[in-house]
């Protein structure tokens, strides 16, 4: 046993004397959503280089470092990854809009508002974050819409028209939604619909669009739309 003791303790010191440093360098910063606070902070984008160390003392050079983001105010260091997560207020602000985009789509596909999916529409809007919204500023909005002629196509209203904006709006949104978050979403979106009556052709096209830029499975939007249809 005391020869293995012996062998260990040499490579104790060994290690104690030998060594990798790694000296980071600032290469950028901004704000992001630090995992490790859970909550949006300034960060560092730092590239390192390493460097082989006796006594403490850098000597040769061992590469480049992965770079690293540096949180500001735990000093947690995070894979350049995160920097893909939008931020809380960034999350907030893509949320907000993609609702928004939805409800007019929807209210653009039923081809009339009627009071009772203006109020839903307006009701979905305001929970998302914008308290200013209004019934007549939706109907104004759908209005302008439907007067736009290169947002009709195949003698439907511009819910079809829309795509585009509902891909634009909704593409980079649903891969930081939980699947609940999604089919939120679509729910909302399916009640405007209901509001005022049964799916038109219009409406359905356009709810299935949501799904799909919302990268649910076909089966499951089929599924949820018949299920908004029936009373809780």
């Amino acid at each position: 046993m005391l020869p293995v003791r012996g062998r260990n303790g040499r490579a104790a010191r060994l290690a104690r004397m030998l060594g990798t440093r790694t000296a980071w360098t600032p290469v950028g910063d901004g704000e992001f959503f630090c995992p490790g606070c859970g909550g949006d902070r300034n960060y560092q984008r730092l590239s390192g280089r390493r460097r082989f160390t006796v006594l403490g003392v850098p000597l040769l050079p061992r590469g480049v470092a992965v770079p690293v983001v540096e949180c500001a105010a735990c000093g947690g260091h995070f894979g350049t990854d995160v920097l893909d997560h939008p931020t809380t207020t960034r999350f907030s602000a893509m949320l907000r809009d993609a609702v928004h985009t939805v409800a007019l789509a929807v209210l653009c596909a039923g081809g009339t508002c009627s009071r009772t999916a203006l109020e839903t529409a307006v009701a979905a809007v305001r929970a998302a974050g914008l308290a200013d919204c209004t019934e007549e500023r939706l109907a104004a909005l759908v209005e302008a819409l439907a007067a736009d002629t290169g947002r009709v196509h195949d003698d439907r209203p511009c819910g079809a028209g829309l795509a585009i904006e509902l891909h634009e709006a909704l593409d980079p949104l649903a891969p930081h939604l939980a699947p609940a978050g999604r089919e939120s979403i679509l729910l909302q979106a399916a009640r405007i619909a209901l509001a005022d009556g049964p799916y038109t052709p219009a409406e359905h096209d356009t709810l299935t669009t949501v799904g799909a830029a919302l990268t649910i499975h076909t089966d499951e939007v089929t599924r949820l739309l018949a299920a908004a249809r029936t009373p809780s």
